[in-house]
């Protein structure tokens, strides 16, 4: 039986299609809405009323150093167990990767409730009531807890793909450990750095689960002020998705032109 051939146009069709009705349809409709009044005549209204409004903008900083905070704190407990993951001469690597991957089979709601009678317990006990009773402290743990194998796994792949005899180099030109790391290693490792990083720093803005549950609700991060919005206020809710939306683009914007660049850096190398 002839296997019949199909072309690139063809074989593009099916992703076209899921463009088209789960992306470009969705995205004009909050455009519609972003920029139309409650008599759905043309408006910008909501534009001005955000920009104009010290609690949205106050949101949005939130959310941003929320992010940040969860972002670099995740970085840095990543990296070095990426790092000795990836030098170390253990045979079942994937065993102890598999350690960190292994709570995301969970539950999300689950390991959040588990992780908040958690810190109930921890409230009660000498020494440990303020932090645990912290709302902040405890809505960055849950989205480092919650996302940490998101930064882990990019670094670790990147890290291996590393040609060892990289390192003799370095050693036989008396370069120390230090300069290894500075000079080979990190710059790299940048690719995965910088995967994580979007990984971590996108959802971390609108993960409102982690803050209402952990947070006690007092924690209001971007993406609980689009649900809320769009529960009684399209018009509005469509607003702020879209300039989120402005945020992540150019987030990943950038990270991609850094990616790029320490791409071509790395080749040189």
């Amino acid at each position: 039986m002839k296997i019949p051939r199909f072309s690139r146009k063809t074989l593009c069709i099916p992703y076209g299609v899921f463009l088209v009705f789960f992306v470009l349809v969705p995205m004009l409709v909050i455009l519609f809405y972003a920029f139309t009044d409650s008599a759905m005549h043309p408006s910008f209204e909501n534009f001005i009323k955000f920009f104009s409004d010290l609690t949205k903008l106050s949101t949005i900083g939130y959310s941003l150093v929320i992010a940040l905070v969860t972002t670099v704190v995740a970085l840095l407990i990543a990296y070095p167990v990426a790092y000795i993951l990836a030098r170390s001469n253990i045979k079942k690597k994937y065993i102890v990767l598999m350690l960190f991957v292994l709570p995301m089979w969970i539950n999300f709601v689950l390991r959040v409730n588990a992780l908040r009678e958690l810190f109930n317990l921890l409230a009660q006990a000498d020494g440990l009531e303020m932090i645990a009773s912290s709302n902040y402290f405890k809505t960055i743990f849950g989205m480092v807890y919650d996302f940490l194998p998101f930064m882990i796994l990019p670094l670790y792949t990147t890290m291996m793909k590393i040609d060892r005899s990289l390192y003799e180099a370095s050693a036989d030109l008396g370069g120390s450990g230090f300069t290894t790391f500075t000079r080979v290693t990190l710059p790299l490792s940048m690719p995965g750095i910088m995967s994580g990083v979007t990984m971590v720093f996108l959802p971390s803005m609108t993960n409102y689960v982690v803050s209402d549950m952990l947070g006690n609700a007092k924690v209001t991060i971007i993406g609980k002020f689009i649900y809320d919005y769009f529960g009684n206020d399209w018009h509005m809710g469509s607003m702020i998705a879209l300039v989120l939306l402005v945020v992540v683009f150019l987030s990943t914007w950038l990270t991609g032109g850094f990616k790029a660049e320490e791409n071509v850096r790395g080749t040189n190398l």
